[in-house]
């Protein structure tokens, strides 16, 4: 399987899970010409996937990789807590996999797939979609090229009503880790110190969270994230020496301030994170790219962020990291 993907212009990319937001990457590989199957625990959604799509069908992965055996790569779009198992027989049949975020809700399981992929050889990322975001692309370039000075602290809002499909985690996993993966991007490096508060109202686990990362050389991220807030938002902003940049994950617009200017770059045109992303994917298993834009590794820090968060919430105290 591995070895016939470098040569194949469209590669066979089957979607396992298309609840929720697995849908969405169904239909993106459609668009991209590579979509091979679907597979979902309900029959009926996987036919009725399949059939718009023009494509196979099938209710367990067993079935999946017993009818279809030229497969190069996978999508593992299953509840979180499904993650490891799902992704460990799609690495043992020999596909590539894309995990959907978060890679795993236990670092532990996070670095038993890692451990897996190496030895099967085969490509592992996950998905962090808002690295593929081109106002975030536009940041880590401001950013390199110091173009308003050093960056020293950034905000994130991601707020919303409670999506009624996750059921097994709660906001800090779901929805914080998106912001979490951001920071860590744009500062070039994991935090040494995690604080958080959260609580719940509606939800069985978490509903909301203000986490803090604290930065070598006193840099910090501040990461509030809540499943309560009627509309939707999804902001950032990065204060700089020489300015502050703050922009809008939906609109895809960012705004930078300085002293005695303010500047709106012109957005040319909307894209789609998603098409991005699942674009440099199959750049990789195709071995255009040397490696995923999102390591395995960068996703299993991420993983140990967010238990540090759960953690130091329940013991009201800092936790400090040494992330690799």
């Amino acid at each position: 399987m591995v070895e016939s993907v470098k040569n194949n212009l469209h590669p066979r990319i089957a979607v396992i899970g298309i609840g929720g937001w697995g849908k969405n990457h169904a239909r993106v590989l459609h668009d991209l010409g590579a979509l091979a199957a679907v597979c979902d625990v309900s029959a009926e959604r996987a036919k009725e996937i399949a059939t718009l799509y023009d494509t196979t069908s099938y209710s367990s992965v067993e079935d999946l990789f017993n009818n279809e055996r030229d497969l190069d790569a996978c999508l593992v779009c299953t509840p979180t807590k499904t993650h490891r198992d799902v992704a460990s027989k799609v690495i043992e049949s020999g596909c590539h996999v894309f995990v959907e975020k978060p890679l795993s809700f236990s670092s532990l399981e996070c670095e038993e797939i890692v451990e897996m992929a190496k030895k099967n050889k085969v490509i592992l990322t996950c998905g962090y979609v808002e690295r593929f975001n081109p106002a975030v692309q536009d940041l880590k370039r401001i950013i390199q090229d110091k173009s308003y000075g050093d960056l020293l602290m950034m905000e994130f809002h991601r707020e919303n009503r409670m999506p009624l499909h996750i059921k097994d985690v709660g906001v800090i996993y779901d929805t914080s880790v998106h912001d979490i993966d951001t920071a860590m991007f744009l500062f070039d490096r994991g935090p040494k110190m995690v604080f958080a508060r959260a609580g719940k109202k509606f939800h069985s686990y978490e509903d909301f969270a203000t986490i803090m990362l604290g930065f070598d050389e006193q840099k910090v991220a501040i990461i509030a994230s809540n499943w309560i807030t009627p509309q939707k938002v999804r902001t950032f902003s990065a204060v700089c020496t020489e300015g502050i940049i703050s922009g809008d994950f939906l609109t895809q617009d960012i705004k930078i301030e300085q002293a005695e200017s303010t500047i709106i770059p012109r957005r040319h045109k909307f894209q789609e994170p998603l098409t991005l992303e699942l674009s440099s994917f199959i750049e990789a298993i195709q071995g255009k790219r040397n490696k995923p834009l999102v390591t395995a590794e960068d996703a299993t820090n991420v993983t140990k962020v967010a238990e540090a968060a759960l953690l130091s919430s329940n013991t009201g105290s800092p936790i400090y990291m040494d992330l690799k």
